[in-house]
């Protein structure tokens, strides 16, 4: 699990000084501005002040689809019953519901920009499709464990991957969040 993701100007000279003192995900100042298509680099601190790389891997939830303008798209509907909006739209495979929500103006918070390090992005599946989303992995059922509004159709939106068996799907916001970081501030 990762608390920080920083780009590589910040981080680089934090690193040489041996000030990061924390899980950190490493990106490009380009690649921070974009938040799209990038392998991410996580580097971990260790007690011997020595920083060691532990994993690099393309990243689950970082948006692909809106830069194709000719990706295969499906049909998918948003509720936000809080604003009592309905809104279908197309969403591009291989994307994942957050960007489909960002792109087209659907209010889902995604407080930490699809890193998993929050709930916000937290949605309910449609029942039918649920098990068409895939398993979700362990750290997702962490951070869903401190979702408001859990409940047995509960996923995050950065970690569900349009794909075409999730054609005609429906995906409701619930009607509140829980933002750990505003929350400590209160």
């Amino acid at each position: 699990m990762f608390n920080t993701i920083l780009p590589r100007s910040i981080i680089q000279p934090l690193m040489s000084r041996g000030i990061v003192s924390r899980k950190v995900v490493i990106v490009t100042d380009e690649m921070w501005r974009a938040h799209r298509n990038f392998n991410v680099v996580a580097m971990s601190h260790s007690t011997s002040n020595t920083i060691r790389e532990f994993s690099s891997s393309n990243s689950k939830c970082m948006s692909v689809g809106y830069k194709n303008p000719n990706a295969e798209t499906v049909n998918i509907t948003f509720v936000d019953p809080k604003n009592n909006i309905k809104k279908t739209v197309k969403a591009p495979i291989g994307e994942h519901l957050l960007a489909v929500a960002h792109a087209n103006d659907i209010d889902l918070e995604g407080a930490c920009e699809a890193s998993l390090a929050c709930s916000t992005c937290h949605v309910y599946i449609q029942d039918e499709y649920f098990n068409k989303c895939g398993e979700p992995e362990e750290e997702e059922e962490d951070m869903l464990d401190l979702a408001y509004g859990l409940a047995h159709n509960s996923r995050l939106g950065c970690q569900v991957i349009v794909s075409k068996e999730l054609e005609g799907m429906t995906v409701t916001l619930p009607k509140a969040t829980r933002n750990m970081q505003v929350d400590k501030k209160k």
